[in-house]
């Protein structure tokens, strides 16, 4: 994984280029990564907003855009057939046309329904708005892909060896569910190990734990050991270990003592944590002490790719999770 770990998905966009839309489309930060997505030639902005005030921004800020795909809500030629969409979409809960327009005003509804028209092939948003304000049209309207019931994330976790690869790691779930069931981990695995491969990572998962292979005993405990079970029946083709500690997982010389005979232990390299509290605690020990880039995060189970930017986020990252998001389209 060349180029700061973004060679793999750079290839796979060149082959079939993607269109992506950026909900905050005067945003500085969303502008500068505009102009160096148009650069290439892999991926195609669309920002949404007036065009004069995204010309402006982008003059103040001293980037050019031009060729990007600037899509004003007011002034849509396809707006009327997006309410009648959006209505038939809602018609559960009894949206009126008038109600439609009113909220698909407002970008993060309207550039989710771009993604759902066929538009575009996914969505960054985020710079502005909360994680809330992402995700809740994309559960009202993107929706979950068959045989999936949640949505997740995971983060990538990029960090450069002495010999100049990468090392990559997927941790999972440190974002959006906060006490996951049993059920819930056996989903967010899946998904975890699926998004590693676009990474080139050969999934190696480990449900974490206080405990390895009953060391220990509580509720805690049991569900990540039951969750390891249910998956290894669910995947049999991916290999799992669980429930086990951080250090059996990584470390050949602890799994030797406390997991022996294992595939996964002393190698693991995609991370199942058991709730909200220790995902995200982990990721950011590793991203702050151990020397990783943190990539995400990554919402997995989604009919089509949209993910959430940190309101702190810069150009750079909206630059890279603008490719890693459009990689994760079909």
């Amino acid at each position: 994984m060349a180029n700061n770990g973004f060679g793999v998905l750079i290839d796979k966009l060149k082959k079939n280029p993607k269109k992506i839309v950026f909900t905050e489309g005067t945003d500085p930060r969303i502008i500068e990564a505009t102009s160096r997505l148009l650069s290439g030639t892999f991926l195609k902005p669309v920002l949404v907003g007036k065009p004069d005030e995204i010309a402006a921004a982008a003059e103040e800020a001293g980037y050019n855009i031009n060729g990007a795909e600037i899509i004003d809500p007011e002034n849509y030629d396809r707006f009327e057939e997006m309410v009648d969409l959006f209505c038939e979409l809602r018609k559960k809960k009894g949206v009126t046309p008038e109600q439609a327009r009113g909220i698909l005003s407002a970008s993060n509804y309207f550039g989710t329904m771009l993604v759902k028209m066929g538009v575009a092939d996914a969505l960054l948003g985020g710079a502005t708005y909360s994680t809330a304000d992402t995700v809740r049209p994309a559960l009202q309207l993107i929706k979950t892909k068959p045989g999936n019931s949640i949505v997740s994330s995971c983060f990538i976790m990029v960090r450069e060896k002495a010999t100049g690869d990468n090392e990559v790691l997927v941790m999972g779930d440190c974002a959006i569910n906060i006490h996951p069931t049993e059920d819930d981990l056996v989903e967010i695995a899946g998904e975890s190990a699926k998004c590693g491969r676009i990474f080139g990572v050969d999934p190696k998962v480990a449900f974490l734990s206080y405990s390895t292979l009953g060391s220990g005993k509580g509720e805690d405990v049991d569900k990540m050991r039951n969750a390891a079970a249910k998956a290894k029946e669910k995947y049999p083709d991916l290999p799992i270990e669980g429930e086990i500690q951080f250090d059996a997982a990584v470390s050949p010389r602890v799994a030797e003592v406390k997991c022996p005979g294992s595939a996964v232990a002393g190698h693991a390299n995609t991370f199942i944590f058991p709730d909200i509290n220790a995902g995200n605690i982990g990721y950011k020990i590793a991203q702050r002490l151990g020397g990783f880039d943190a990539y995400g995060p990554i919402l997995l189970g989604l009919n089509a790719p949209i993910n959430d930017l940190s309101r702190g986020c810069n150009a750079m990252e909206v630059y890279s999770m603008a490719i890693i998001t459009a990689a994760l389209s079909d």
